[in-house]
């Protein structure tokens, strides 16, 4: 379910590594976009279900590099936050 996500994720870690800190925004919005797009046509049960989903490498590779980066963490999160917070609320995994 959440593979084309990961991968999306991985292609961002290798891109990311290859391209300088300033030309990064490309490889971060097209992350970002696979998220929106993997949230938007998930179920919510799909989301609930892959809540308890351990995460692949690739993807904790792409969680640390955003954690290594302030600014590449605040433009992804910028792209992400109201499209996928929205699913969350409306699935009722936030309150």
């Amino acid at each position: 379910m959440l593979q084309p996500l990961r991968l999306a994720l991985a292609l961002g870690v290798l891109l990311g590594a290859a391209i300088p800190a300033q030309a990064q925004s490309p490889v971060v919005n097209l992350v970002a976009k696979k998220v929106i797009e993997r949230y938007q046509k998930s179920t919510c049960d799909q989301l609930w279900a892959a809540r308890s989903e351990r995460r692949g490498s690739q993807e904790q590779r792409v969680l640390d590099m955003l954690n290594d980066d302030p600014q590449m963490r605040q433009t992804f999160i910028d792209q992400v936050a109201g499209p996928v917070m929205d699913k969350l609320f409306v699935c009722g995994l936030i309150p």
